[in-house]
This record gives structure tokens, sequence and C-alpha cells, in this order.
């Protein structure tokens, strides 16, 4: 390839970066929104959900506990519902720790990558 041919198609690939940059001004923007409302939906819920099944979990146990308060197992029902809130916390241990995590940022990324790979075609 020549010289001048280089240039030309530095040229294009120069435009083309620069056509790109007004649709990432764009795109930065939108993608921010759209993570910043995905996340805080989902900080409410999870935290409305643990509220309520702590809640819940604490009344049964209680429950549980003052039922058995006039039999001999008492002790053996006061571990047993230790034992299921331990049951419980691991379970949501284990829940939190195989969950995906969240791809802030995905479209941009997945436009940047696009790019650089026409970028390249361009540039052979």
């Amino acid at each position: 390839m020549t010289i001048q041919g280089r240039i030309a198609t530095w040229r294009k690939i120069s435009h083309f970066c620069a056509g790109r940059l007004i649709d990432y001004g764009e795109l930065i923007p939108i993608e921010l929104v759209e993570t910043k409302k995905r996340m805080l939906h989902e900080v409410v819920a999870l935290i409305a959900l643990t509220i309520g099944l702590l809640f819940t979990l604490s009344f049964v146990s209680i429950a549980v506990i003052v039922t058995a308060a006039g039999t001999p197992y008492l002790v053996l029902t006061a571990w047993c519902v230790a034992g299921v809130w331990l049951a419980v916390a691991v379970i949501a241990l284990i829940v939190m720790l195989t969950r995906k995590p969240a791809e802030p940022f995905r479209l941009l990324r997945d436009e940047l990558r696009h790019d650089a790979d026409a970028i390249r075609e361009a540039a052979q």
C-alpha cells in the first residue's frame, strides 16, 4: 500500500472515530441513568425482602420456642431454631456467592469492542 493509500485509510479511520465519539457521548449518560435505576431498584427490593424475611423468621422462631416452653423439649427446640437460622445464613451466603454480578456499561463496552474490530479491519 502506498503512503497516500495509508493516509487515506487513516483519514477514514479518524473520521469514523470522531463520529463515534459523538455516539459515545450520547450513550454514556443513557447507560449511567439505566445502571443507576436498575441498581436502585435491586437494592431497594433486596432490602425489603431481607427485612421481611428476617422479621418473619424472628417471629416464627419466637412462636416455636414459646410453644415448646411448657414441654420437656424446650432446649431441643431452641437449638433447632438456632440451627434453622444458621442454615438460612449459609444458604444466603451461597446464593450471594453464586449470583451473577451486574454488568454496568455492558452496551458501551460492546460498542467499543465492535468499533475497535472495525478499525482493525479498516487498517489492514
